[in-house]
């Protein structure tokens, strides 16, 4: 193995650094450079991402054979050095991440890049937070790395400034700070009683500690976990989330969508090392069980409240944050794969969610400012081909109808696309996901007879068919209104969400490869002792 790759895994973190800080010295005349910059990073970052995710998809043998890579900075091993670690569930969500931000930030080139300053830079230091939080293998990194992402977000939401947004984006700044806050606090006692952040070592650890450093070792990782739920976007801490999200710019608010699943991320890494019956309670057992369950209802009575498209994707991105740890405080080992699959088709599916919301919100301003007489051939966009005379008599036309522009067909198909992955309905993966949950809730409710299973169950169905009739219903009001004015649709904001619209199909097409992927790492998440070893192997694991 080339020695070179032996330094892969601080790539996502590097490259987004050094991409944004020298991207804000070059001045803001220089679209083209600036641009081209920023894309080629985000490329080079899926790229790599991809291929250290083929790594753990066939490894080699003497290399990976175990799943799991560490990185240690500077030649200090964990637990007293900082460490970076690779395992299939960090390779997956840092896959995701590229996946999503290479079609965002072509997209933004359209024109968000343009409405304010340090766009690029902003989304590359986001990047790197986001990649930095998925890597990292302690407690303080992590919220090094959460702060960075956080501070990256604060410009990103309030980018082209406007009334509504700088409303929004301080009522999220104080949110987020006083969640940044209770993560140090939390922190800060987790090290008193133990001595270490590294996560690994603190798996090793808690078991050992009895009496008083039990107890505070337990309201630590209480305060931590409430951290985490702010980031997720649990109820009853999410009510910053819609407006906030709904608020910011497409692309901004595209990204976003991956947020709360750094939440998710973080509550089952540390859930997975805390795996005890009497585990701290943010991160497992009923309390988090039936405050996700609620999650999952305040999504639903969301989405069928909302009269806006990005407030509607907003409330099912509150939805799934629920489903996601509800499946993971439920604690069912066969439920948890599904769970997985189900987190990345929903990821890119709200993602082009926003992306559509962006180019919908024209139809809206141009319905408004424009007259309907027959639209210009420029509106039909770039599927669309220049109408032809035709002998035929008027009224034989108005029989056969008025054809689609082919704007409007692409956005209708797309919108449809995102409407059966959001809801879980067949055919595409979202349907496989939610169908292989319920499958594994319904066995172990006839078996054990779990009321919380039967209700998770009517949760699920419950999201899924309020999303579907909230969505639905925007859908036709948006794209069928006869009173909407067709969009002027650039290839350059189409192409993105084809892009992700079609990566939800290819793994609609391999899911039997993909779920088994997402076994391997849901077996490695329940085995925390081979964590603990790989990353810190002198640590004496708890039997």
């Amino acid at each position: 193995m080339s020695s070179w790759l032996q330094h892969l895994p601080i790539l996502p973190i590097v490259l987004p650094l050094m991409s944004g800080a020298l991207l804000l010295f070059l001045p803001q005349s220089r679209v083209v450079l600036r641009s081209t910059i920023a894309v080629l990073t985000t490329l080079a970052q899926f790229a790599i991402s991809a291929y250290m995710l083929h790594r753990l998809i066939e490894p080699q043998p003497g290399f990976l054979e175990h799943g799991v890579e560490v990185y240690v900075l500077g030649g200090w091993a964990a637990p007293y050095g900082i460490v970076l670690v690779v395992d299939r569930l960090s390779a997956l969500m840092l896959a995701l991440n590229a996946a999503i931000a290479l079609p965002v930030h072509v997209y933004s080139l359209a024109r968000w890049d343009r409405v304010g300053v340090h766009y690029h830079s902003l989304l590359s230091f986001l990047l790197m937070g986001l990649n930095g939080a998925f890597l990292t293998g302690d407690l303080f990194n992590l919220f090094v790395f959460f702060e960075v992402l956080l501070a990256a977000s604060y410009g990103l939401l309030m980018h082209g400034s406007n009334e509504p947004r700088v409303k929004a984006g301080l009522h999220y700044v104080a949110v987020n700070l006083v969640g940044s806050l209770t993560f140090l606090i939390g922190v800060s006692l987790l090290y008193g009683v133990a001595g270490t952040l590294n996560m690994a070592d603190l798996g090793a650890r808690w078991p050992t500690l009895a009496g008083a450093d039990r107890r505070l070792f337990e309201a630590g990782a209480g305060i931590l976990g409430v951290a985490f739920l702010i980031k997720a976007g649990v109820w009853p801490l999410n009510f910053w989330l819609p407006t906030s999200y709904s608020a910011a710019s497409p692309p901004a608010a595209a990204m976003f969508a991956i947020m709360t699943k750094v939440g998710v991320y973080a509550l089952l890494r540390m859930g997975s090392l805390f795996a005890q019956p009497d585990a701290p309670a943010p991160f497992g057992g009923p309390w988090l069980f039936y405050g996700t369950v609620a999650t999952m209802w305040f999504g639903i009575l969301g989405m069928l409240a909302a009269r806006q498209l990005t407030r509607l994707v907003s409330f099912s991105v509150i939805a799934s944050s629920g489903t996601l740890l509800a499946i993971i405080a439920l604690g069912i080992p066969s439920a948890l794969a599904p769970m997985l699959l189900y987190m990345i088709a929903s990821v890119p599916a709200a993602t082009a969610f926003y992306l559509i919301a962006g180019v919908s919100e024209r139809l809206r301003v141009n319905s408004v400012t424009e007259t309907m007489a027959p639209q210009p051939t420029t509106y039909t966009a770039f599927l669309a081909e220049e109408p032809q005379e035709s002998d035929a008599p008027e009224n034989e036309l108005d029989e056969v109808g008025v054809a689609i522009p082919a704007a409007m067909a692409f956005l209708g198909l797309a919108f449809v696309s995102c409407v059966v992955l959001t809801t879980g309905m067949p055919p595409l993966v979202g349907f496989l996901a939610k169908f292989s949950m319920i499958s594994a809730l319904v066995g172990v409710a006839m078996d054990e007879s779990s009321k919380d299973a039967w209700l998770l169950i009517v949760s699920l169905l419950a999201v899924g068919f309020a999303g579907l009739f909230a969505l639905s219903n925007r859908g036709i009001r948006t794209f069928w209104s006869t009173t909407r004015a067709t969009p002027r649709l650039r290839f350059i904001e189409a192409a993105p969400v084809a892009f992700l619209i079609v990566l939800c199909v290819v793994m609609t097409m391999a899911a039997g490869s993909v779920m088994e992927y997402l076994d391997l790492a849901a077996q490695w998440l329940q085995d925390p002792a081979a964590y603990i070893r790989a990353v810190v192997p002198r640590a004496e694991v708890p039997l």
